[in-house]
């Protein structure tokens, strides 16, 4: 009677373990870390980056389930497989950085996390966050 209460118990154990495991892992995700939305905040603004799920590689290494952070001033995500462009509004952070200071005009702004692969190809929306700040004038 033990013998059998065992084999039925430990593969309902293990199984258990199992969802467990799936259920509390979670999405990637890219996020702020600083500033909050909804900041009000002075020039040079801080930035800091943060992701989970997946790691941060510097620009050219194509590994899978890694890239690097794109910060996007005033501007909307990338799609999916878009490279992203390069100009004034979308900065690239293609050393692997997790931090920057940006000067912004006074008034409201949308700051956008975007991730991206090896070649700049966005991961779309779903690895992206948009917050907004308000930039105080002097």
């Amino acid at each position: 009677m033990l013998r059998s209460v065992r084999y039925i118990f430990v593969p309902l154990l293990l199984a258990g373990a199992s969802v467990t495991a799936l259920a509390q892992s979670t999405a990637p995700r890219v996020f702020f870390v600083a500033p909050a939305d909804g900041a009000t905040v002075s020039n040079p603004v801080v930035v800091k980056f943060g992701v989970e799920g997946m790691a941060i590689k510097p620009a050219g290494d194509m590994t899978s389930n890694t890239g690097h952070h794109h910060l996007i001033i005033d501007g909307d995500p990338v799609p999916a497989g878009q490279v992203v462009p390069t100009d004034d509004t979308h900065l690239h952070f293609g050393k692997g950085q997790t931090e920057t200071s940006v000067n912004l005009t006074p008034g409201d702004h949308t700051l956008t996390l975007q991730f991206a692969n090896g070649a700049h190809q966005s991961y779309g929306p779903a690895m992206s966050q948009t917050i907004k700040v308000h930039v105080k004038g002097r």
